[in-house]
C-alpha cells in the first residue's frame, strides 16, 4: 500500500512544535441571517451537515498525524478510524458587548488551548454575539497540514460563489487501515534506498551542486546584517499568551499605493508593518534616525498553476530590513521596494532542503541566536469576489499567523472581494502596547493613500 509520508517541509514545522504551537487560521465574520434561527440561537447542526458535505474535498481534515517508532521511518498521514465533524466544527457565543475586542479576546483564549494530536489536526469555532447578527469565526490548522498558500486552498474546499449553490450528498467515506509496521519497514528501506542514489548522483557531480550552493548564497547572507543586529524591545522568547490586533484597507487604496510608488501589494504591507512599527519603538523611546528591523517574509516556492491545489508546506526564507527610522512614509516604500526587488531576484531554498540535518538545524539555530529576527510578515490573496460558508456570506477575513523563538510579533494581510485585512498578532508579555502598532500601521496605509487618491485608507484599527 502507499504510505503518505509528510514531506522534509512539512517535518520542519514539526521540529518547533514541542515548545511554541505551530498553528495557523483566520479570523472571519459572515452574515448571521441564515444562520441564527429566530430566536437568535446558533444553528450548529446544519452547519456541520454543510461543513460535512464538503469535507471530502478537504482530505487531510480526516486524517490524523502519526509518528512511528523509530526504525520505521517519518512522520506520515493515516485516516482517523473514529472521526467525528462534531469534535471540530463548534460553537462560542461571545461575551458583551460583542464588539470586535470581545471577538479578539474569544480568538485569543481558544487559541491557547493546543489542538488535540489525537483528531485531526484542525477546528473550526462559530462565535455568534457580534452586532447586526453578523457571526464571528475561528478557524485554525496545524501548520503541517499547510502553509499559507495551501491554507486558503484547503479553507475554499467549503466556499461556495453563491449562497444556494448546490453541494450533492458528500461521496461515502471508509477510513483505510493504517499501514503496518512491515509495511512501514519496507517502505522506510525504499525511500533510503532512493536518498543514497541521489546523494552518490550530487558527489558524481559536485561541480554543479558547489554551483547550486554558490547560487542560493546571497539568499542565505541575508540572515547576517551588514552592521549587527539592531537591540529592541521585541527580542524576547516568546510565551505562551497572544494579544491580537487588525487593521483594516481596501485593496484598490491599496493597489493605488502600489502603482503610484512602483511597489507590490507585499511592499505595501511591509510599509505599514514599519510605519506601526516605528510607532511602536517610538513609544518605548527606542526610535532612532538609523534604526533598521529585519522582517522574515515567506516566499512561496510553488508555481502558480499549483497554488489552487496546493498542500503541505513549499516555502522559502526572505530577510527585509525595513528603515524604521526613516521618517517620510513615501521613502521608507520606496526603500523597501528597491531592497525586496533585489532579494526576491536571488535563488533561495525550501526551509526542508535547507534544515534537513541536524548539523544545519544547530547552525540556524545559533545564526539567528545571534542575529535574531524578531518581526515576521505574510501577505496571502484570496478570493476576488464575495464567497459564502454554509450559506453565510463572507464579510472579512484575517490571517492568523504562529510566533516562534523570539518572533514576537507577525503582521499577515489578506486580500478578499476588495478588502485588504491586516492581523498583528503578538507575544502579550513583550507587545502588550499592540494597540500603538496597529494604529501606527493603520497611520501609514492613510499617509501612502494621500499620497497616490485623495482618499484615506480603511477604517479604525482594533485591538485586544
Amino acid at each position: 500500500m502507499s504510505v503518505d509520508r509528510l514531506t522534509a517541509d512539512d517535518q520542519v514545522v514539526l521540529w518547533p512544535d514541542p515548545i511554541w504551537p505551530q498553528d495557523i487560521g483566520a479570523v472571519a465574520v459572515l452574515d448571521g441571517s441564515r444562520l441564527l434561527d429566530p430566536d437568535g440561537h446558533f444553528r450548529l447542526e446544519v452547519v456541520q451537515q454543510a461543513i460535512g458535505r464538503r469535507l471530502h474535498r478537504a482530505p487531510r481534515f480526516r486524517q490524523l498525524l502519526s509518528v512511528p517508532r523509530r526504525g520505521l521511518g517519518a512522520p506520515l498521514w493515516v485516516d482517523d478510524p473514529t472521526f467525528d465533524l462534531a469534535e471540530h466544527v463548534r460553537v462560542a457565543p461571545l461575551p458583551p458587548p460583542g464588539d470586535d475586542a470581545s471577538l479578539l479576546h474569544t480568538v485569543a483564549q481558544l487559541r491557547r488551548r493546543r489542538l488535540d494530536r489525537s483528531r485531526p489536526l484542525w477546528e473550526m469555532w462559530f462565535l455568534p454575539g457580534l452586532p447586526d447578527g453578523r457571526v464571528g469565526l475561528f478557524i485554525r490548522m496545524h501548520h503541517v497540514v499547510a502553509d499559507g498558500i495551501a491554507g486558503v486552498a484547503t479553507l475554499s474546499a467549503f466556499l461556495e460563489p453563491t449562497a444556494d449553490a448546490g453541494t450533492p450528498a458528500a461521496p461515502p467515506w471508509r477510513p483505510r487501515p493504517a499501514p503496518t509496521s512491515g509495511e512501514l519497514l519496507v517502505d522506510n528501506a525504499r525511500r533510503h534506498a532512493g536518498q543514497l542514489r541521489r546523494a552518490l548522483a550530487r558527489l558524481a557531480h559536485q561541480g554543479a551542486a558547489l554551483g547550486q550552493l554558490r547560487a542560493m548564497w546571497p539568499a542565505l547572507r541575508e540572515f547576517l546584517p551588514r552592521d549587527g543586529a539592531p537591540v529592541t524591545s521585541l527580542d524576547r522568547m516568546v510565551g505562551a499568551d497572544r494579544t491580537l490586533a487588525v487593521v483594516r484597507a481596501r485593496m484598490d487604496e491599496v493597489g493605488q499605493i502600489a502603482q503610484a510608488h512602483g511597489a507590490t501589494v507585499n511592499d505595501v504591507l511591509l510599509a505599514g508593518t514599519a510605519g506601526g512599527l516605528r510607532a511602536l519603538l517610538s513609544g518605548r523611546g527606542e526610535l532612532t534616525d538609523d534604526l533598521v528591523v529585519r522582517v522574515d517574509v515567506p516566499v512561496t516556492l510553488r508555481p502558480v498553476r499549483q497554488r489552487a491545489s496546493a498542500r503541505g508546506n513549499l516555502i522559502a526564507q526572505m530577510v527585509v530590513p525595513l528603515p524604521v527610522g526613516m521618517s517620510d512614509p513615501g521613502r521608507r516604500l520606496k526603500s523597501i521596494t528597491a531592497e525586496t526587488t533585489v532579494r526576491k531576484a536571488r535563488r533561495r531554498p525550501s526551509l526542508g532542503a535547507l534544515l534537513r540535518s541536524r548539523i544545519a538545524r544547530r547552525a540556524v539555530l545559533l545564526l539567528l541566536s545571534r542575529y535574531p529576527v524578531n518581526v515576521a510578515t505574510a501577505d496571502v490573496p484570496g478570493p476576488g469576489e464575495p464567497v459564502y460558508l454554509a450559506g453565510a456570506r463572507v464579510l472579512e477575513v484575517f490571517p492568523l499567523l504562529n510566533l516562534i523563538g523570539n518572533q514576537t510579533l507577525a503582521v499577515g494581510a489578506l486580500s478578499y472581494a476588495g478588502r485588504f485585512s491586516v492581523m498583528a498578532v503578538a507575544d502579550r508579555d513583550t507587545v502588550p502596547d499592540l494597540d500603538t502598532f496597529a494604529a501606527g500601521a493603520q497611520a501609514e496605509l492613510r499617509a501612502l493613500a494621500a499620497t497616490a487618491a485623495p482618499v484615506a485608507a480603511g477604517g479604525p484599527a482594533a485591538t485586544v
